[in-house]
């Protein structure tokens, strides 16, 4: 079977070839072809089922059109919003991204970085994982386009997208002081990753600017290997003792889930004997009884800026380095009640 030809639909069209190149490649509006015209060409396209030659592409132009995007866990709604979300963007900027998720595993994110420069892709969005400065560096080193989302090394001066973690998570223990909470407590990763330090510090400055002093006993660590667990762990001891939590601010929304399930079988009531309150939103939280309010993340904007900065980091190298910091908001539901 003949492969259809940029050729065939501009015959059948009754235009040129390069007419039919700018509307397939989305530059109908740099050569100002018209409206109806493009449409036209697209439906012409579609009808004699053109496959564009990305191969004849990528030999033009030196680039192979892809953009390689690791993120900490697909399975995350948070990662899998993101990648979405970087995928439509890449799309429209006629990129495909190939996914990978390093599970939080520093070994695993090298080996997909060299899997997807293996690949020839023309740059990474990448969220790194704890420990992997020196795979960032070398990226660097290399000449690498790349940009880090979600989260960033402080130390390595990189391209990167992220939220104001530590005035977000200040404004979520503010907000459960104001509904009457006495004694909060965080549950948090256990780990040195730059974004939940900042949420650490959130937490214990609002706890001070309020004059409350249980900052550091009702702080409590949950390892990503091990998040059941030591899920269960946090919460009896925060639940535990003369003078319980009242209150539970937490880090992330794989944790809430997790937090919320244990919670649950407990046959604690919230908000009436617990408020809970979460960084990051999650369909699963809707389902809960007592909606769940939670910081949430500009998804989608985060997204659009990552691979802004990065395509633009692919056509120039020179490019200069940019810090992208986004506002989150609180969305306020039923889990915080008041008092």
């Amino acid at each position: 079977m003949k492969k259809v030809s940029l050729k065939d639909i501009a015959t059948e069209a009754g235009v040129s070839t390069a007419l039919v190149s700018y509307v397939l490649t989305n530059k109908e509006k740099e050569a100002r072809v018209g409206e109806e015209i493009a449409k036209k060409i697209r439906a012409i396209a579609h009808k004699l089922n053109y496959q564009p030659n990305h191969i004849a592409r990528s030999l033009k132009s030196g680039r192979s059109f892809t953009i390689g995007l690791i993120v900490a866990d697909i399975s995350n709604p948070f990662f899998g919003n993101i990648a979405r979300t970087i995928e439509d963007e890449a799309k429209r900027n006629n990129y495909t991204v190939i996914f990978g998720s390093s599970d939080e595993n520093v070994d695993k994110s090298g080996d997909l970085i060299n899997v997807l420069l293996n690949r020839q892709v023309d740059g990474l969005i990448i969220t790194p994982t704890e420990g992997s400065e020196e795979q960032i560096s070398q990226l660097k080193a290399q000449k690498v386009p790349f940009v880090l989302i979600d989260r960033f090394f402080p130390e390595i001066e990189a391209s990167h997208i992220a939220v104001n973690n530590y005035e977000a998570a200040y404004h979520a223990v503010s907000h459960l002081v104001k509904t009457g909470r006495k004694r909060i407590g965080m549950v948090a990763y256990k780990t040195s990753l730059h974004h939940i330090g900042e949420r650490k510090r959130g937490y214990k400055e609002a706890l001070l600017a309020h004059h409350m002093t249980s900052g550091n006993t009702l702080l409590k660590s949950a390892r990503y290997s091990h998040l059941a667990a030591d899920i269960r762990l946090s919460i009896d001891q925060l639940l535990s003792g003369r003078h319980p939590a009242d209150a539970i601010f937490f880090a992330t929304n794989s944790l809430a889930i997790e937090g919320l399930k244990y919670i649950n079988s407990l046959g604690i009531r919230i908000p009436d004997q617990l408020a809970v309150i979460t960084f990051d939103e999650s369909e699963a939280l809707d389902l809960f009884y007592s909606p769940v309010t939670f910081v949430r993340q500009p998804i989608l904007e985060m997204g659009r800026a990552a691979v802004r900065v990065l395509l633009e980091e692919i056509k120039d190298n020179k490019k200069e380095i940019e810090h992208i910091c986004i506002d989150t908001s609180l969305v306020i539901r039923k889990s915080c009640g008041s008092r």
